[in-house]
């Protein structure tokens, strides 16, 4: 990583946030959106920042409870909205672009939300530079609605928001890459909240037995397919390990268990996605 490059980046950022003199950041307690609060309350102050989160069976318990930690933390006034998409048919029946409906309806509630509290606050999100390279119907809903990209403006991506991360002491540095819980199941498969449950009573156990690293469990119900390092296969496939796994999952609801041989994949649920 290129020091030079990333001091430029983050200089850019900051005059990026300054420019914006009040702010609203839409919060989910992740790496990204991490790392702007605690930049926007470091240029700003944390009295001209407020956090707002989306409270939805679409997010994972862990990502709130970190939430109310790092606004804790950086003092910066935080407030939840409960948010139900699954109230939405568009968001329910899960379509390839779930994404872009999910992110205008919880836009525009926080828009909303923001317009309550002070109307003068500009609204921003965790989006980085590398979001580009995936498949993100949900960028489009945050150009449609005006809602600004700091992080992914300055060129930042996910490995530089990481050592920026670090060299702020924010708890959220190393955590693993997180997503909604939607992203768990195929397009075209509909949402529902017992399986939004069911698939996060599974991750929540696997962590327990195979720490906080980065792991998916992909609902495929009855089946639900374990992606997890390519390095940690051989050991989670034998005894006593993998029925540890087994009995865990299982009790989270599923029928059979599977693990990934190709290990896991940030997006895989985008592969049919992007290659139509």
């Amino acid at each position: 990583m290129n020091d030079d490059s990333l001091a430029e980046k983050e200089r850019l950022l900051k005059e990026i946030v300054g420019d914006l003199s009040l702010v609203a950041v839409a919060f989910s307690g992740g790496v990204d959106s991490s790392l702007l609060l605690a930049v926007c309350a470091d240029v700003l102050g944390a009295d001209r920042v407020l956090a707002l989160t989306a409270d939805s069976p679409l997010l994972p318990r862990v990502e709130l409870a970190m939430a109310r930690q790092v606004a804790s933390l950086l003092g910066v006034e935080h407030r939840t909205l409960a948010l139900d998409e699954l109230a939405r048919p568009e968001i329910r029946a899960n379509p390839p672009d779930r994404c872009y409906y999910c992110k205008q309806m919880r836009f525009s509630a926080l828009l909303a939300m923001r317009e309550s509290a002070m109307p003068d606050r500009v609204l921003v999100h965790g989006e980085n530079a590398d979001d580009s390279l995936d498949y993100r119907p949900g960028s489009r809903a945050a150009a449609e609605l005006g809602v600004r990209a700091p992080l992914a403006e300055a060129g930042l991506t996910k490995a530089e928001i990481r050592e920026l991360s670090r060299r702020r002491g924010l708890p959220t540095s190393d955590l693993p890459a997180e997503a909604c819980l939607a992203t768990r199941f195929p397009s075209g498969t509909e949402l529902t909240a017992e399986g939004l449950a069911r698939v996060e009573r599974a991750e929540v156990a696997l962590h327990r037995i195979l720490g906080q690293g980065r792991l998916r469990v992909r609902d495929h119900f009855p089946v639900a397919r374990i992606e997890i390092p390519e390095q940690s296969i051989e050991a989670a496939v034998r005894a006593p390990l993998r029925q540890e796994i087994v009995t865990a999952v299982t009790k989270a609801g599923y029928r059979y268990v599977a693990i990934d041989l190709m290990g896991y994949r940030m997006g895989s649920m985008n592969d049919r996605v992007t290659a139509r």
